[in-house]
């Protein structure tokens, strides 16, 4: 029976995700587990029923993996449900480590008390941290994203993600406290949070000539890859949705990896389709004077004896006079996505990355900001890398806005609103607007609260164009980073010994 209740516990957390967003069900499924735990009888039972949880967690929370072997002709499509499993096998370890703390450290009556709550928001804040880091890091879908939809998203200007999710057990927990009046304020507050819409974007009056930004959505899905003429019908479609100049400088950006020809000067000739220069020519014919253009592509990297030794997953900068004026490439890469490790030993056994192609990306450096001519700093983060709580801004060169081209064209129906929750969490964190270009939807104009000022839903093939959102001051969380997620297990873990020592 409690494996059983720390499964349905772990199933039903996840639907507080987007798109559900029942985060209620998540606040008492994560009350459940913290009460499965605290019953255990030993150690092993803790870490056993934690671990059970994790698994359920992620599974239900990570399902839109499987949609991603759809599009793969070297791998069935059922090894993405083995894939889905297989990693919540592995994630569900950061669970059973806050479960095993919470029960060793924490649990000293018979049943849970405020100290045993602190020790295990505490404990979860370390472990879902840890999560994004360890083996480069799956920060998918930490709990306090849940909040989005709230006005408690805010919160996270202060405390960011990691500390955030750690108050959400906290809070949760708190329904299991002794105290009935306790139980019932909590259960009143959440109540009325219910009642509360979520900050909502302000309209701001802006010149005629204040920089403005157009957000193109092609909507062309993954399984028409390989269809004849694709790629000129897919650059085709996004220069016909850059729209025309008008009296405002335009920043037009364009999905992840959507040109599928080489814009860079300096390839071997074999490499190219058709002349680079002629490509940004007709890409430049739809900028005014004073746009600019963010189109992603692929950068290829060769070495001295003209060998291709890797290639970049890359944003470029077009200026109308057909230059490119920067370059991003992606950082943070997707293990077996954009890269197979182990490939020695993987690629025998069948295996191989789900983009397509043989020559895995190479890494970037990391955040980086560039500098456009009439929009100021501009900071990048390519699809996935968004999704890492302070760690998308360079620090010592703050943009004015975040671009976070993407291609959730992959990710089925769950995935697109997971990943553009968390990109609002990015721009609550940090205090900057967020820009999100995706092939098939879900593009939006994200202001510096979290706000969505304009989105494109999935499934439609338009553009938007709206003012450019202004920047906020640099939040607390923007100056001190994750910093404070230490700060909080700090605070959480004296607050548990304080409790045990007055108790004694």
């Amino acid at each position: 029976m409690p494996a059983l209740l720390a499964l349905l516990a772990g199933l039903t957390s996840a639907l507080g995700f987007a798109p559900l967003g029942w985060w209620p069900v998540t606040l008492a499924a994560l009350a459940l587990w913290l009460w499965v735990v605290h019953r255990a009888p030993t150690l092993k039972g803790a870490l056993w029923r934690s671990w059970l949880f994790g698994v359920a967690h992620f599974t239900v929370g990570n399902n839109w993996i499987q949609h991603a072997f759809d599009f793969q002709d070297r791998m069935p499509p059922a090894l993405g449900y083995v894939a889905v499993v297989g990693l919540a096998l592995y994630l569900a370890i950061y669970p059973m480590l806050a479960g095993g703390i919470a029960w060793k450290l924490g649990r000293r009556s018979k049943r849970p008390d405020l100290a045993y709550v602190a020790v295990a928001a505490a404990a979860w804040i370390a472990t879902e941290y840890a999560r994004a880091v360890v083996f480069t890091g799956y920060a998918w879908n930490p709990i306090g994203v849940v909040w989005v939809p709230t006005p408690l998203r805010s919160v996270a200007t202060v405390t960011g993600t990691y500390a955030l999710s750690g108050l959400t057990v906290l809070l949760s927990a708190a329904l299991l406290l002794p105290r009935p009046k306790v139980r019932a304020g909590v259960i009143v507050a959440l109540a009325l949070l219910m009642l509360v819409p979520g900050p909502a974007s302000k309209p701001v009056t802006v010149a005629a000539t204040a920089p403005r930004v157009r957000v193109v959505q092609p909507n062309f899905p993954q399984e028409a890859v390989r269809s004849p003429g694709y790629d000129e019908r897919l650059l085709d479609k996004q220069i016909e949705l850059s729209g025309t100049p008008g009296r405002a400088p335009r920043l037009v950006v364009w999905p992840e990896g959507t040109v599928n020809f080489y814009l860079e000067d300096g390839y071997p000739f074999d490499w190219y389709r058709q002349s680079p220069l002629l490509l940004r020519a007709k890409i430049a014919s739809v900028l005014g004077p004073r746009d600019v253009a963010l189109v992603g592509g692929t950068a290829l990297n060769f070495a001295r004896d003209g060998q291709l030794v890797g290639a970049g997953n890359s944003v470029f900068a077009l200026t109308p006079d057909t230059r490119i004026a920067g370059r991003y490439d992606k950082a943070h890469l997707v293990p077996g996505g954009e890269y197979l490790p182990m490939r020695s030993l993987l690629q025998p056994l069948g295996l191989s990355r789900l983009v397509m192609g043989d020559i895995d990306f190479a890494p970037g450096p990391g955040p980086a900001t560039l500098s456009l001519p009439g929009f100021g700093q501009v900071g990048m983060q390519i699809c996935y890398e968004i999704i890492f709580s302070g760690q998308v801004v360079d620090r010592a060169h703050r943009p004015a806005f975040l671009f976070n081209p993407s291609n959730d064209a992959w990710f089925g129906t769950w995935g697109p609103p997971q990943h553009l929750a968390q990109a609002r969490l990015r721009a609550t964190e940090e205090g900057l607007p967020i820009l999100r270009a995706t092939p098939t939807g879900i593009s939006a104009v994200i202001d510096a609260s979290g706000a969505l000022v304009a989105t494109i839903p999935a499934g439609r093939a338009d553009a938007i164009e709206v003012p450019l959102p202004a920047p906020h001051a640099p939040t607390l969380f923007a100056r001190v980073g994750n910093w404070m997620a230490l700060l909080a297990i700090v605070l959480l873990s004296a607050l548990a010994i304080a409790i045990r020592r007055r108790a004694r």
